[in-house]
């Protein structure tokens, strides 16, 4: 299994609105990522994102350029900012047989998943930028492995080349 790790966009102050949206900045940030996932031909069978709004719209983003339907995002407190890595990684084994699975989600879960993923119990400190994107293969039994980390500079070269 190929899990995907995205942290939303860059999102408004709760002084602004205490749903906290992507920002102008954030959204297009996120598109630009979309498009290069596009480009690069990543296809998801499971797109995961927190109930956050900034979540559920970087997910609603990935998901229309790279044909997954927006209806089929799953909303899930397992995937939240505070959340304990070890559930997130229960609840994705619960869909164990699918090949690339998409979550668009927040800090610092999003890297505690990556370190526990790729070391088991073990803590690395993972960085990741909003609008990045993180690949890590899943085997079976074992350790993750990091297949790659695009920063979303990156992403946008990818997305106007």
């Amino acid at each position: 299994m190929l899990i995907h790790l995205m942290q939303h966009g860059a999102c408004l102050s709760k002084e602004l609105d205490e749903n906290q949206p992507l920002s102008p900045v954030g959204k297009e940030m996120v598109e630009k990522t979309a498009r290069a996932a596009g480009k690069l031909g990543l296809r998801f069978e499971l797109i995961l994102a927190s109930p956050k709004t900034r979540s559920l719209q970087t997910a609603a983003i990935m998901a229309e350029q790279t044909g997954y339907p927006v209806s089929g995002i799953e909303k899930t407190d397992a995937v939240k900012a505070m959340a304990s890595p070890r559930t997130a990684i229960d609840f994705i084994k619960e869909y164990e047989g699918l090949d690339s699975v998409l979550i668009a989600g927040h800090l610092p879960s999003l890297a505690k998943i990556a370190s526990t993923l790729l070391t088991g119990d073990l803590s690395v400190e993972i960085h990741i930028e909003n609008a990045g994107l993180m690949q890590i293969a899943l085997p079976p039994k074992g350790n993750g492995v990091l297949n790659w980390y695009l920063t979303p500079a990156q992403l946008g070269l990818i997305a106007a080349g």
